[in-house]
């Protein structure tokens, strides 16, 4: 079965991208190639039973969001005022692709982004320039899978849509038409 959002984009948000961007080669297309979910661990590697505690958690936190295997990321260079060195372990991260990965953007954005404490929207200049949007979360907690009663200790998280063959505006016209709630007069409106 196709996700409902892979089905919306590939009909009438394709559509509406064409004749807004005059885009007429389908290979030029914008496509959502990935999405990639990533927890920076800092001061919960310190100790050695915490360490093992919270590297568990958020291995199986992830592997709950995503429904696939989280990895350990290592540190590329050694920093001092950090107390990092090369080769630790820094945190975590999964990449989603695929069905996967437009099952969890529509679970994002009817479920998990509405649950934001004080959610007024997202920013709509959170863009890198070739058209990938990041934001981040405080908690965890947001996501219906994660059960906040078992947790041993709260993380937040950095979400990053990698788009292809897009733009920042592009991006920002198919997340518009998908239903991705960025800060404006409809989030202002809803939230009062």
């Amino acid at each position: 079965m196709t996700p409902r959002l892979k089905e919306k984009f590939a009909g009438p948000v394709s559509e509406k991208l064409k004749q807004e961007f005059s885009v007429t080669n389908p290979m030029a297309m914008p496509r959502l190639e990935k999405i990639v979910l990533s927890v920076g661990l800092g001061k919960q590697l310190e100790g050695t039973k915490v360490n093992a505690k919270a590297r568990e958690q958020v291995l199986q936190d992830l592997a709950l969001i995503t429904g696939q295997k989280a990895v350990m990321v290592k540190a590329k260079k050694s920093v001092s005022n950090f107390k990092v060195r090369s080769g630790y372990e820094t945190g975590a991260m999964v990449t989603v692709r695929g069905t996967r990965m437009w099952e969890l953007l529509d679970r994002l954005i009817t479920l998990a982004i509405p649950r934001i404490k004080d959610f007024r929207g997202l920013s709509d200049k959170s863009f890198d320039g070739r058209g990938s949007y990041s934001f981040g979360v405080q908690e965890q907690g947001i996501f219906p899978e994660i059960d906040m009663a078992n947790a041993q200790f709260m993380h937040g998280m950095h979400i990053t849509l990698v788009f292809k063959n897009s733009d920042n505006d592009k991006t920002r016209f198919v997340l518009k038409e998908l239903g991705w709630p960025f800060v404006g007069k409809d989030t202002e409106q809803a939230a009062a």
